[in-house]
Parts: structure tokens; sequence; C-alpha cells
């Protein structure tokens, strides 16, 4: 064995003691410039104790990298998480656009997907009350092109100018640094009822669009309206939606308090879960398009972004799939690095004069550099394009390419490889030739001052349940403002959307109904109302990709464990079991039984349904469990449906859950009822539950 101070490669100090280090049987650990690392447990010292030596240049540069390991996370959509697909052209539409991927049918388009949070840290939890990002990047034959959008086809302002106000207001105050992830605060609510155009999007974030129960089940938008051009100059306006073949689904608030806290990652936990598992997730890309004449004759102007085109006014036509069937192979690498951009457009894609529009694509670009620290980020992996690039940029910090050539300029008088790239009129970009004319003048248009009929409209097309929901969601938010006259300055705003919200609202806050606000121009009460608003309207029809969480015990009916399990499968869903303990139970047959979970680890919220399966033994040990108790108790006051078997009885007793307590609690007797059951399931909540939200 050698002494101590050898550098030989197969020695190890470890506390004093040196030993062999076995050969590797993987790649030998290399420093970044590739050489190879002899010893990556003990930095270079003089003798035994003495001092590290500075020209341990293997521990420098790894104690380097390491210091230099975070970049700065976004100012808004911090927590985010990011999946690979392909996106395939189901119709292709040359008549509309030349787009690269609506070209011919069947076109595949690789894509990348960053769904997020809005206000919230990179380390505050999944299903925080919030606006969802739902960002597209499309590498195109034709460069990349990006569709940064929501979950909400919304925005809360109508210029871009107001940006850093929303964003400091619902961020964390910062005199007292929290809330974190919250926007249950004055400073937010100050700013929202100073700002009547935001009212429309608040019905939309109080509504249970903003706790969805999983990316999977929820919508995109592009939110702004946009240009598609053919290849004879023809142009449209556009707006993008994406609609989740899994169907849309929610969960309650006391539910998403609860996930949060047993499972701060349970949106990237179930996204990750799904595609490992093969159920990729799928959404259809449809589009709404009209041209200027028709867009003239809306009530409202095109070019707001709180605004929505009624899908039953322009009706969405899909024109291609996409499907998210990879996780990324490195979280930081993929989705902290991507740099997604309105900006980013292709041929066939323009922009309207959206004010908001505009000065997103203004704020992307400065912000991509800020992050991640040089002008050349395109150049990393996830924001390369996949096709050819050519062009004179040269230069700066992490310069990657392998630039060629003698001019750097152009133009210039070389020839062949020294030449360069050309612009190409015939091939490249061109911006859609339009008449602007007018004083340069900061005022906002007249056809922007209509803040409340839609948000009526939005309202009136809610489920009584969903319209409880937006109540108690507005209650509870306000009800954390500490100044008064805010609370009453939202009431006054909130009456010009519809005087019973209101009423309800002020009556949940225990305060005096005010005078309506003065509206900048009178609301309408009587659009027609629009069934793609709600929810649940848009639910799943069948339980496919939703979960079962079944309580076992020692004792359980192994045939009822069986029987359960086959149902589940042949629904396309998943039964995951939950024991008493993590190390599994015996059945009833004898066998030993894996669970999943235990029961501790895994309450009622982290499941779409429950089934009740213990034994009789089994209910009445877990019957003296809080965790246990509150697995039932809290499925029940969530409107979940739940199955079990005669043994239950004792658990359920002490829940003050009683069997055949209304249509959703159902008893399993035989495979057929486990079959029942599971297809029962597909409506996802008993919403006609005789309980308090």
């Amino acid at each position: 064995m050698s002494q101590p101070g050898s550098h030989d490669s197969d020695v190890i100090g470890n506390g004093g003691e040196l030993h062999q280090a076995p050969a590797p049987d993987g790649p030998v650990m290399t420093t970044a410039q590739g050489g190879a690392i002899s010893d990556d447990q003990n930095s270079l010292r003089v003798g035994d104790r003495g001092p590290t030596l500075i020209e341990d240049f293997a521990f420098r540069e790894k104690m380097f990298h390491f210091d230099h390991e975070r970049i700065p996370e976004r100012v808004v959509h911090a927590r985010g998480y990011g999946a690979h697909g392909t996106l395939e052209t189901l119709e292709a539409i040359p008549e509309l656009t030349m787009a690269a991927p609506f070209q011919e049918k069947g076109t595949k388009t690789e894509a990348f997907v960053r769904f997020s949070t809005v206000a919230g840290n990179m380390g505050s939890g999944d299903v925080a009350r919030d606006v969802r990002g739902f960002a597209v990047k499309l590498y195109t034959s034709a460069g990349n092109w990006d569709i940064v959008g929501n979950n909400i086809p919304v925005f809360f302002i109508q210029d871009a100018i107001k940006f850093p106000d929303l964003v400091h207001a619902v961020k964390e105050e910062q005199d007292r640094g929290w809330p974190q992830a919250a926007s249950a605060h004055d400073t937010f609510w100050d700013f929202i009822s100073l700002m009547p155009e935001s009212t429309h999007m608040m019905l939309w974030a109080m509504s249970d669009r903003a706790i969805p129960r999983s990316f999977r089940f929820m919508e995109g938008f592009g939110v702004h309206t946009f240009r598609f051009v053919n290849a004879e100059g023809k142009t449209s306006f556009v707006k993008f939606h994406w609609k989740p073949k899994q169907g849309l689904q929610s969960v309650v608030w006391d539910e998403a308090l609860k996930i949060n806290g047993a499972d701060p990652d349970f949106h990237r936990r179930d996204l990750w879960n799904a595609i490992q598992n093969g159920d990729a997730p799928q959404w259809d890309l449809g589009v709404q398009v009209f041209d200027e004449k028709f867009a003239e004759s809306f009530d409202f102007d095109v070019l707001d972004a709180t605004k929505i085109i009624p899908e039953e006014l322009v009706p969405v036509r899909t024109i291609a799939r996409l499907t998210l069937d990879r996780v990324v192979d490195n979280v930081f690498a993929e989705t902290e690095q991507v740099a997604f951009m309105t900006q980013n457009v292709i041929p066939g894609i323009d922009f309207s004069n959206d004010p908001l529009l505009q000065g997103r694509n203004f704020s992307y670009l400065d912000t991509q550099l800020k992050r991640l620290g040089s002008t050349n980020f395109t150049q990393l992996p996830v924001n390369a394009p996949r096709c050819p690039v050519a062009h004179f940029q040269r230069d700066g910090h992490m310069q990657t390419s392998h630039q060629q050539g003698r001019a750097n300029y152009e133009p210039n008088s070389f020839s062949g490889a020294d030449r360069g790239p050309r612009a190409d009129n015939a091939r490249g970009f061109a911006t859609v030739p339009r008449e602007e004319s007018g004083q340069t003048l900061r005022i906002r248009a007249e056809s922007f001052a209509d803040h409340y009929s839609q948000a009526n409209q939005f309202w009136r097309s809610q489920t009584p349940v969903e319209q409880e929901h937006i109540v108690a969601a507005f209650t509870f938010e306000l009800g954390k403002c500490e100044i008064e006259d805010i609370r009453t300055r939202m009431l006054s705003n909130l009456r010009n959307v519809d005087d019973e919200l209101a009423q309800r609202v002020a009556d949940g806050l225990g305060m005096p109904l005010p005078e309506a606000s003065t509206p900048a121009a009178a609301p309408r009460h009587d659009l027609p109302t629009s069934d793609a608003l709600s929810i649940l309207k848009n639910g799943p029809t069948s339980f496919a990709g939703r979960k079962i969480g079944a309580l076992v015990s020692n004792g359980t009916d192994a045939d009822a464990v069986a029987a359960l399990g086959a149902a589940v499968t042949k629904a396309g869903a998943m039964l995951e079991l939950v024991g008493p303990v993590v190390g599994g139970v015996t059945l009833s047959d004898g066998s030993a039984c894996k669970v999943d979970h235990g029961v501790d680890g895994a309450p009622s919220v982290l499941f779409d349904a429950v089934a009740l399966l213990p034994s009789a033994e089994g209910a009445a040990a877990l019957a003296k469990r809080a965790s246990a108790k509150n697995f039932v108790t809290d499925a029940f006051h969530h409107y979940k449906f739940i199955a079990h078997d005669e043994g239950a009885a004792a658990l359920m007793a002490a829940a003050g859950v009683e069997p055949g307590a209304d249509g959703g609690v159902v008893a399993l007797g035989t495979a057929k009822d486990a079959s029942a059951f599971v297809d029962t399931c597909a409506a996802l909540r008993f919403w006609d539950r005789d309980i308090q939200p």
C-alpha cells in the first residue's frame, strides 16, 4: 500500500486510512478540460494534515464550477418543469400560412414545453393559486418558433408598461419578504382594485383554472392575436389554443393546500410519472382564424389582451397534435436554460399591434441575456435551432460555434466559403406591409375601455359549483388584505361584473356592499354564455390517466385488490396501494403485498378517487390513527368517489363517513362492482355531496 502523500490513481484516503480504489467500471472521471482525475476524495495538501495547495487545479475547477452553478432564476415563471415531444400536423393549411409545420399533413416537428407558475420562486410549491405558464418551443425546418402562452387566455393588463408594476405588486412585499407564491395580500389587490382592466383576468384567476390538478389536464393559450401569412402575402388574424386530450381537471382549494404540504412537487412528479409510464399527454393545437373585416365587427378590440374571442363566435379549428413523450435528461441544462421569446417567429407567422405583445417582444431578449450571461445563449442545445444557422454574429462570452471564412461582415467582395451568408428576399422572413398613421401619443384606445362585460360573460358561463369556488376564492384572498379600503374598492369593481357575485363576496367578508365604481365604458350583461369557459363542462370522458389510492391492511381481501387492479388497468388509469406502513401487508390468501405508500405519507389528496379495502381488524387499528381517518374524511370533503368493502366499517365510522352516505360512496362486493366504480370515477367528483366547500 502506498504511503501518505502518495498520488497513485488507485489510492483513496478515508478518515486517515488509505485503501485501494477499484478500477472504474464506467468512464474515467475527468476535468472539464478532459484530463483524467486520479482522486476525487481528497484535495492536494502538504503532508497528511497540512494546508491545501493552490496548485490543485482539480479542486479549484470543481469548486469554481460549484460556486457558479446557479444562474438568476426567472423573475416570473421561476417554478417550472419541462418535457420533450413532437407536434404532428393533422391538417395542412398552406392557404392560411406558409409556416413550415403546416404545409403537409403528417409533418412532425420537434418540440420542448415548459410549464410553470408565475409568482413564486423556484422553491415554491406546485399547486399555488396562480396562472400557469404554457410555453412551447417548436424546432421547425425554418427556425425556432416559440408560442409563449399561459393556461388562461387573457391577461391582467393591456399595455406592457404596466408589467413591472403588476409583478412587483404580486411578488412578496418588499418590506417583509412575504407572502411567497401567493396573491392573497394587500399590495396585489391594491394594484388590481386600481386597475379595472384586470377584472376579467381576476375572474379566471379566482376560478379553478388557477389550481389545476395536473399540467396534463389544463388548456394552453397563446393569449395574443397574431397573424398568419400565406405564400402570396395574404394575412389573417389568428389565436392559438392547446386543448388537452385528457380533459380539464382542477382541485378544490383545501385540497390544493394539503397537496402543497404533502408533495410540493406534485405537478412535476405527475408529469414525470405519466411520461415514464408510457401515458404520454397530448394536446390538440387549434386556431381561431379571422380577417380584419370580421375583427372590426366585434364589440371589443382583438388587440386587447384582456379579451377573448368566444369559441361560439369563432370556432377553434384543430390543425396539429402535441405529444410529450420524453422527460429531460438534466433539469438545469434544459428546463432552466431554455429561453422562450415571443419574438421567435418563422415565415408565415407575424405580429399584431397588441401593445402587450409589442412590449414582450422587446423584453424577452434582454431577460435571456441577464439570466444566461451571454449573447450566445442560442448555442445551448435546448435553444439551438435544428435547421442550418449562418450569420456574421461573432465572439462574445461562451462562443462555441466553429466560425469559418475570412470575412465577418457584409457586404464583402470575397467568394466561396470566405464570402459568408447573404439575406434571401424570397425565402427570408418578411414583415407584413401595413399602413400606420396618427400622432405619437401615450393614450389607451377607446376600444380597450370595456373592462367588465366579458368578466360577466365568464361568470355566467360557470356552473353553480364553479361559481361557488370563485366566490370562495375572492373571499379568501380579499380576507387576507389588512387594509379595508382595498376590499371595499374591489367590491365596488365586482358590482360592475355582477351584483350577485359582489354581494356573495361581501357576505363572505362580513362587509356592507359599497356603491359600484364608475366604469370607463358601460358593461353589458347580455353576452351569450360559453360552455368552453367552464372546466366542468369540458372534463374527461373516462378515468384514463387518473389515479386511485386503495387503503389496505393485513388481511385485506386479495380478490378485491385484484379485481380493482384489473378494472383500473382496463380503464387506462393507475392504482397505488396505501398501507399502514410502507413495508407492505399480508393479504387474505397469505401472499405478501408491496404497497406504494405508508398512510402517514400519502393523504388522499394525492389521488383522484379512493378505495377503502382494509380487513375488519385492520380497519379497527387504522381508526385510531389520525392520518387514516383524515384519508377518508378529506376524500369525502373533497367530493371524491369512495369505494369500500365491509371490512372498512370501523374506519369509516371513525372518520364520520357512513356507508351509502350518498351516491359517491360505493360498496364493493364483486369484480363487476369494481368495474362499475371505476367507470363512475370518470365524473371525477361527486359534486352533489351535501357539504360546504
